[in-house]
């Protein structure tokens, strides 16, 4: 026989009870996100620029304003070529990063034609000391951030390599980036949120969220100079790596970098 009064006492305190497990749950998860960036300092992260030895910030290329992450050139007479990165000191296998950038101000001058508000994450890259003095850009694949310019579509999230080479809908990427399958263009200086998944050699790009070009099997080039080195008795995987923001001649800035790996 059931007892009325007793489901009445009892029920509330169930329902309490799997309010506060959902609470728990998603802080939990909320708690896999550690920030690689601490608002303060560049502490974790190096600077690479072509012509400059590691850990030479270069016309304060890299700096920290108002609790975010810049990347200026105003010391910069003529970018010329001058590409460079900022690397973080630690190298991951699988995870999942997240990155919220804008794009600010004009173009140095004497950027590439192609600079206008391009940029970009690296990851899975060559180990930052063996980056050469003169290397433009490391073994890597790319996260390639793009902005509008106001009039025509030039959508961001592309996957880009260097050095490697991934699998596309089953099919060897044959250029050096790929358009996203889902094609999102961002005019002006608004914030967008990047993230790249990295798992056992399935990777996937996000943008604001959303899924917009997912590959696999990345290996090392054997056709490229520098690629080939990092072949180790016929392996070829590309499995491992660091991350980088690259300094591609545009202003930017980042107010959010975070990881949760698996």
């Amino acid at each position: 026989m059931r007892h009325p009064r007793l489901l009445l006492f009892v029920l509330p305190f169930f329902f309490l009870a799997c309010k506060s497990a959902k609470v728990s749950t998603e802080q939990k998860d909320g708690e896999n996100w550690v920030s690689l960036f601490n608002g303060k300092n560049l502490d974790h992260w190096k600077p690479k620029i072509v012509g400059h030895k590691l850990g030479e910030n270069f016309g304060n290329t890299f700096r920290v304003d108002d609790g975010m992450l810049s990347i200026r050139y105003d010391k910069y007479d003529s970018f010329r070529n001058t590409f460079g990165a900022l690397y973080y000191d630690r190298k991951l296998v699988n995870y999942r990063l997240k990155v919220e950038y804008r794009f600010v101000g004009n173009t140095t001058p004497g950027a590439p034609s192609w600079g206008f508000r391009d940029g970009g994450i690296q990851y899975h890259g060559q180990h930052p000391e063996t980056v050469s003095l003169t290397q433009s850009f490391p073994v890597c694949l790319e996260y390639n951030f793009h902005g509008g310019n106001g009039k025509e579509e030039r959508p961001t999230g592309e996957i880009c390599v260097s050095g490697t080479y991934v699998e596309v809908r089953g099919k060897r990427n044959t250029s050096n980036c790929t358009l996203p399958a889902i094609k999102r263009t961002f005019h002006g200086d608004e914030w967008i949120t990047a993230e790249i998944e990295v798992r056992n050699g399935k990777m996937a790009h996000y943008v604001n969220g959303e899924k917009v070009i997912e590959f696999e099997n990345p290996r090392y080039d054997s056709a490229h100079a520098i690629g080939r080195t990092f072949i180790t008795n016929g392996n070829d995987m590309v499995q491992e790596g660091y991350i980088s923001l690259q300094s591609n001649s545009h202003p930017m800035d980042f107010r959010k970098i975070e990881i949760m790996e698996y």
